[in-house]
């Protein structure tokens, strides 16, 4: 089973689609695929992401909408579920007999339940579970208690331990433990619909909403509302029947044979699991399930399990591949949760972005163009106020903006390692044009010789990042260490080929803006810019309420680089999370990249959802990948600096190997899975008196759009002033208060503020009532008194007093309080502070 892409809005979002299945440590990230009936995939096997066909399967599977009627009677298991368990129960003997052969030393066991001290217990190896551990807890806590994590890493409570170890516990109120408990509860509706169904089936992990489970039914059958009650009736009785999950690792021709009836399995097998290698199933009940668990003891925890509707989706996300059933549900262990749950739903659709978006007007999308969304006027205005706002910070923080271009030859993205490891989320474009066959391509790093080309034949891709633009920017000059840092911003269109199935409102798109700064630096820099960035974050955050948590991931095995260099800079980082936060973050040993450590930072909406904006990702790679340099002051840099610009110009130089490697993205030193051999320093040398930047890349509202997304939701399209597309209505009580009306329109117009007017003929409480549907914060109701005093009758959009009867402003101080309210950008829509 698949975990939920952090990628994705959040409640309100569509769950992670079959494309989006990842590996996690234990093997496959999702329920895994297969083809037909009852042996393995052979070359005469169907692709489902090729074809609809599953040779040799004894019963045709579709998803066709049924006949009018009453739903068919619930089937008994069919024969390739039964032959399944068996085969199972066989591998699950024999791992049992050998496993009680196994030695059982003596281990330590550090028992860390967070609510109290630390304790040292002694077990045995591939004995002692978490699960037996728990009677050492209060009995309170330990019946909350969902799922281990040992060393760090999730466990399953009755999975015995095998080293010295420290154990850890999560309850359903963790995220980590809320996405066990659903990823169970999707076990338990797979297991439901091969009953209901004698289906077969696909994927099904839990998401920001709780769980889905897809499936092929039987030729002329698809799921239908009225057939909830038995599916969910099923469910129940299996929780009552308190099936415990069994974890069993199995070897790939073992998954073949287990596996082979369905070409769904059998894809995920093929495409994740390597020859001779393994993976885990998991049983609870009469599922079998391929799957990287882990799971809840039993079924007995969960007690609320309600389904929430019911679709089609596309095989991997693909409208070429099969169209499956997919059945949406939640579970919960107490039904009063189940309750709070609903009215929580009720609320996240309330403030649905593709709702308010649409109402409010704000974008729309084309079938012309899939996935970029259209930015009408008003939506258009929102995104000015955030871009102005950053501007203004990064004027006062010393940022320098840039526009770069939006397509490069296809070298630039072999210079960067992109085109090997991302050519297929980019947008390629392979030129047409009259040019002169001996065009050439200047070289992306120093002392290469410039590519000849033929324009009609060559490749070019949109941008799905700045970053290698960036480093050509650096490079464009000689640099000094006085210069450093350097800190380059860029709002620039960006481009991904997300999968269609994957888009989603404004939180999954094509076509994207992100607030991309690139911070180039000495390593002794790294700890201020850091500060500098944590200070950033809670001054933009702050501007919109948002609470943030921050992630530290440390270096993991396949990192570039020296040790020394990573420890420097994971010390630094340390360090300034510690100045920044004390011990108020979280430690992720081993999950940086493999050109750097990371921080990532979680924001908390209105409705507590989680959402990663912004990460501060450190890179040691790219500034290598392009030869980035500066002079860094010592005896010869400068020396060194005429060398380096002479073999810049030399074209008819001979290429060094380490220029041609570079050129053509296969650095010496990367080891065959693309990552840097560890340790490599001395194979990164470069002329005495000068030294690789540090490139810190950063973003802290992310995309644009998303985060338009998430503030619609947020605010439930009631913006701040200052972000506000509609801030002022005025409406005339007479016909005779026009000419005011119009009077104050131009004088807050001057003021760059968005004042409109309504002169319709429509009754003044159809008036009012229209701006407060569409959300205006202040409405100027104005007639002869108003027009004699030159005062505003002013209604709050958050004031409920002022909606009968608004309060009277003087007209000169309206505006300037409206003024200090825009400017301040405060988040209380209040004429005083």
């Amino acid at each position: 089973m698949s975990q939920p892409d952090g990628q994705s809005l959040g409640a309100v979002d569509l769950p992670p689609t079959m494309a989006e299945v990842k590996l996690t440590e234990a093997g496959i990230a999702a329920p895994i695929g297969s083809p037909s009936p009852k042996s393995p995939r052979s070359k005469g096997t169907p692709d489902p992401a090729k074809g609809k066909g599953d040779a040799g399967k004894s019963k045709q599977i579709h998803t066709q909408a049924a006949p009018k009627g009453a739903p068919p009677a619930a089937i008994p298991l069919p024969d390739f579920v039964l032959e399944r368990n068996q085969f199972f129960d066989e591998l699950k003997k024999k791992y049992d007999e050998e496993l009680s052969t196994r030695p059982k030393p003596e281990i330590k066991i550090t028992l860390s339940p967070g609510s109290v001290e630390d304790s040292i217990l002694i077990g045995k190896a591939w004995e002692t579970t978490p699960g037996q551990l728990l009677k050492h807890l209060p009995k309170d806590v330990a019946a909350e208690i969902v799922i281990a994590k040992v060393d760090g890493k999730l466990w399953d409570l009755d999975r015995p331990l095998e080293q010295d170890s420290t154990v850890s516990y999560l309850t359903f109120k963790d995220k980590e433990g809320r996405d066990v408990f659903w990823h169970s509860s999707a076990h338990v509706l797979g297991e439901a619909a091969e009953h209901e169904y004698g289906c077969r089936l696909s994927h099904g992990p839990p998401t920001a909403t709780g769980f889905f489970y897809d499936m092929a039914l039987e030729e002329g059958r698809a799921v239908k509302e009225a057939e909830w009650p038995s599916i969910e009736a099923k469910a129940k009785k299996f929780f009552k029947e308190k099936q415990p999950f069994e974890r069993l690792e199995v070897s790939k021709d073992n998954l073949r044979k287990m596996f082979g009836y369905s070409k769904y399995k059998m894809h995920y097998i093929e495409k994740f699991v390597a020859d001779g290698e393994s993976s885990t199933v998991y049983r609870n009940g009469t599922l079998v399930d391929l799957c990287a668990g882990p799971h809840i003891q039993n079924t007995k925890k969960i007690e609320a399990f309600k389904i929430m509707k019911n679709s089609s989706a596309y095989f991997l996300g693909d409208r070429s591949n099969d169209s499956l059933q997919r059945i949406h549900g939640v579970a919960f262990g107490k039904k009063e949760e189940l309750k709070q749950w609903e009215h929580y739903l009720a609320e996240a659709k309330k403030r649905d972005h593709q709702e308010i978006g649409k109402n409010q007007k704000l974008f729309m999308f084309s079938q012309l163009s899939p996935g970029s969304p259209f930015l009408l006027p008003h939506g258009t205005r929102i995104f000015n106020a955030l871009q102005h706002m950053l501007r203004e910070a990064y004027w006062d923080r010393g940022y320098q903006e840039v526009q770069s271009p939006n397509m490069y030859n296809v070298e630039l993205w072999k210079t960067s390692g992109h085109w090997d490891h991302y050519q297929d989320n980019m947008f390629k474009v392979h030129v047409k044009e009259d040019a002169s066959t001996d065009a050439k391509v200047q070289p992306t790093v120093p002392g290469a010789k410039a590519i000849e080309v033929d324009q009609d034949k060559d490749t070019f891709g949109l941008k799905p990042m700045n970053c290698p633009g960036h480093c050509l920017l650096f490079r464009n000059e000689e640099r000094s260490y006085r210069e450093l840092p350097w800190r380059v911003a860029d709002f620039g269109v960006l481009h991904r080929n997300e999968a269609s199935g994957a888009l989603t409102g404004l939180t999954r798109v094509r076509k994207f803006q992100q607030d991309d700064t690139h911070i180039f630096c000495t390593q002794d820099q790294i700890m201020q810019e850091i500060e500098g960035l944590f200070d950033f974050l809670s001054f933009v955050y702050g501007l919109f309420g948002f609470p943030f948590k921050l992630k530290f991931s440390t270096r993991p095995d396949g990192y570039m680089g020296s040790l020394e260099t990573w420890n420097a800079a994971e010390d630094q980082l340390r360090e300034a999370l510690k100045k920044f936060r004390g011990n108020d973050w979280e430690l992720n040993e081993g999950d940086g990249a493999f050109y750097g450590p990371k921080v990532d930072v979680t924001i908390s909406d209105a409705l507590h959802r989680e959402y990663q904006c912004a990460t501060i990702q450190l890179d040691f790679q790219l500034p290598q990948n392009f030869k980035l340099e500066y002079m860094t002051g010592e005896s010869g840099g400068h020396k060194a600096a005429a060398a380096a610009a002479a073999a810049v110009d030399d074209n008819e130089e001979t290429v060094s190997s380490t220029s041609k490697t570079a050129i053509n993205g296969e650095n010496e030193s990367q080891a065959p899975n693309g990552k840097e051999a560890s340790d490599n320093t001395s194979r990164d040398t470069v002329a005495p008196g000068r030294a690789r930047p540090v490139m810190i890349h950063r973003a802290i509202i992310g995309s644009f759009e998303r985060f338009i997304a998430i503030l619609t939701e947020h605010f439930a399209g009631k913006w701040p002033f200052w972000l506000s597309p509609r801030q002022i209505l005025v409406v005339p009580v007479m016909k005779a208060a026009e000419d005011y009306v119009r009077e104050i329109q131009s004088i807050f117009h001057r003021a760059r503020m968005y004042v409109d007017v309504d002169l319709s003929g429509n009754t003044l409480q159809k008036k009012i009532r229209t701006g407060q549907v569409v959300g205006y914060n202040f409405i100027f109701v104005v007639g002869a008194e108003e027009q004699r005093s030159r005062t505003l009758n002013i209604r709050n959009r958050d004031d409920p007093t002022t909606q009968k009867l608004g309060a009277m402003v003087p007209l000169d101080e309206a505006l300037r309080k409206l003024k200090d309210l825009r400017d301040q950008r405060r988040l209380l829509n209040s004429l005083d502070p």
